[in-house]
């Protein structure tokens, strides 16, 4: 995976966060707190695939824009920023050599935390 910070998605989660729309989750909740495919489809379905992927920090050019595959590194659940995905995608991120995203994810928790 060739995946870029995106940074469109890392300016909608710095506004999610200064507006107050942060679940102040812990680490192990993100498995149950991301979006079901269902969710997802729906939220592209209603909102378009731009919306979609301003709530993914990772861009990944070699795979077709405009599919879910062109995405990654979730943050939220179309509502808010929960913590538990910031701290989850920023351990994928590091495991996988994304320092970019690794980096925008810790910041974006310093951010979290310092609210």
């Amino acid at each position: 995976m060739a995946a870029k910070l995106n940074h469109k998605a890392l300016t909608h989660a710095r506004k999610l966060i200064k507006s107050g729309k942060v679940e102040r989750d812990v680490r192990d909740d993100w498995s149950e707190h991301a979006p079901s495919a269902d969710d997802e489809n729906a939220y592209i379905d209603k909102h378009g695939f731009a919306a979609f992927a301003e709530w993914h920090l990772g861009r990944d050019a070699d795979q077709s824009e405009g599919t879910k595959g062109s995405v990654s590194f979730p943050f939220g659940d179309f509502k808010k920023i929960h913590r538990c995905a910031v701290i989850s995608l920023e351990s994928r991120a590091a495991q996988h050599g994304h320092d970019d995203i690794r980096d925008a994810a810790k910041k974006l928790l310093d951010l979290i935390d310092s609210e």
